[in-house]
């Protein structure tokens, strides 16, 4: 008798795979992973399934949002551009943890949960899930306040 696969079971089975590509990341381009390596990342199709170029660009971001990817086409192999607040342009060893966060869309489009996102950015970085929560509500904070105006 075969078993019946719950919604519950697909979430746990992304989260694992979420965390393996992550760590599978963290073991090519890491330990520490800047601007550079976020390019060699963002080259190579087995961590990243579709062609991603980054803009700092806010127009598609909505209010306190840090990064968003667009499509460039009606299929994902068209690629997307990944709008990262222009706040962060000249802080590019902070921009990996950000795109990190939205490569799960790219990815997965939209079976991604923020928890996947912050499974798969956590385990890149090598911290805690916890520590990579906190550094993105930093990140939000500051483009919220009066610092990105």
């Amino acid at each position: 008798m075969s078993k019946q696969l719950t919604v519950e079971d697909a979430k746990q089975s992304l989260e694992s795979h979420v965390a393996q590509k992550g760590e599978e990341i963290r073991e090519k381009f890491g330990p520490h992973i800047g601007w550079s390596a976020l390019m060699q990342i963002l080259d190579d199709r087995t961590v990243v399934r579709y062609p991603v170029e980054i803009v700092f660009d806010a127009s598609a971001l909505g209010e306190g949002e840090f990064a968003h990817p667009l499509p460039l086409g009606n299929k994902p192999e068209d690629g997307f551009k990944m709008h990262v607040h222009p706040y962060f342009a000249t802080q590019p060893d902070r921009v990996p943890s950000l795109v990190l966060y939205q490569l799960v869309l790219v990815n997965y489009g939209e079976f991604a949960s923020a928890n996947d996102a912050e499974t798969f950015g956590s385990c890149a970085l090598g911290i805690s899930k916890d520590e990579y929560y906190n550094t993105l509500c930093t990140v939000v904070d500051e483009i919220s306040g009066s610092a990105a105006a």
